[in-house]
């Protein structure tokens, strides 16, 4: 992400706006109590909002850095689930045999 006039926020202003005022609803709220026992963070929505506002007005670098930032420990923090399942590389080799329940009906 190069300084100067050709850095734009990974998101435009909009997409924090509409995050933030999600993780604010009374429905994400409830969804996300019931899920995790706690409440949402939605601050950083707000800070994300706040900056990226910041570098449309005056071209803070302040603000660029504080909008990197957070995109990086986003992505960091998906990546960090790892998959529940184990990918195949190929099919069984019995995949076109006859279930057992289908053998005792017969």
């Amino acid at each position: 992400m190069a300084d100067g006039g050709g850095w734009r926020p990974p998101r435009p202003c909009e997409v924090y706006r509409a995050e933030w005022k999600l993780c604010r609803s009374a429905r994400h709220f409830l969804h996300h109590y019931y899920v995790h026992g706690e409440r949402p963070a939605c601050e950083q929505w707000r800070r994300d909002l706040a900056s990226c506002r910041e570098w449309e007005e005056r071209r803070s670098a302040e603000a660029q850095r504080s909008l990197c930032e957070s995109e990086r420990a986003r992505v960091q923090a998906t990546r960090k689930h790892t998959l529940v399942w184990a990918l195949r590389q190929s099919p069984p080799a019995d995949w076109h045999l006859p279930l057992p329940q289908e053998e005792k009906d017969q």
